[in-house]
């Protein structure tokens, strides 16, 4: 489905994904309007299916995340995961086998909004426990 040229591009596209198509090319040793047309290929095959915003890393930094593991009481695992994907504090949301059901990523700008988060998915209806870790640190994100 993909080749090395595609995920070479797929490559830069998360590294910046309001990187121009002249620059990619120069990078990539094609033609501008080669990249253009893997550009448009990959969007109309549902490959690449949008483009989001990195926060500056002084942002960042200040931002308090945590992985939260989830067990969801049987048949409940589509209405709680409807009811997280409104709350703006999850950067994402996993299902995931073993002893938890979901693994939610939460992010808030400082540890009594992280903590109210935590205690929104817990109080959810259908969510029967959670664990959450803290995350001290970044050692690299792609």
């Amino acid at each position: 489905m993909l080749d090395d040229t595609d995920r070479a591009l797929i490559a830069l596209l998360r590294e910046n994904a309001r990187i121009g198509h002249a620059e990619a090319a120069r990078r990539l040793g094609l033609s501008r309007t080669t990249v253009q047309a893997r550009v448009e290929s990959l969007e109309r095959r549902g490959v690449v299916v949008g483009y989001t915003v990195r926060l500056a890393e002084e942002v960042s930094r200040r931002m308090v995340r945590a992985h939260v593991t989830i067990v969801v009481a049987p048949k409940a695992s589509g209405a709680v995961a409807a009811a997280m994907q409104r709350m703006p504090e999850l950067r994402a949301l996993y299902s995931v086998a073993g002893a938890f059901d979901l693994l939610a990523v939460v992010e808030a700008e400082d540890v009594p909004s992280l903590d109210a988060a935590i205690d929104k998915i817990g109080a959810l209806e259908g969510v029967e426990r959670t664990q959450s870790s803290i995350i001290l640190s970044t050692k690299f994100e792609r």
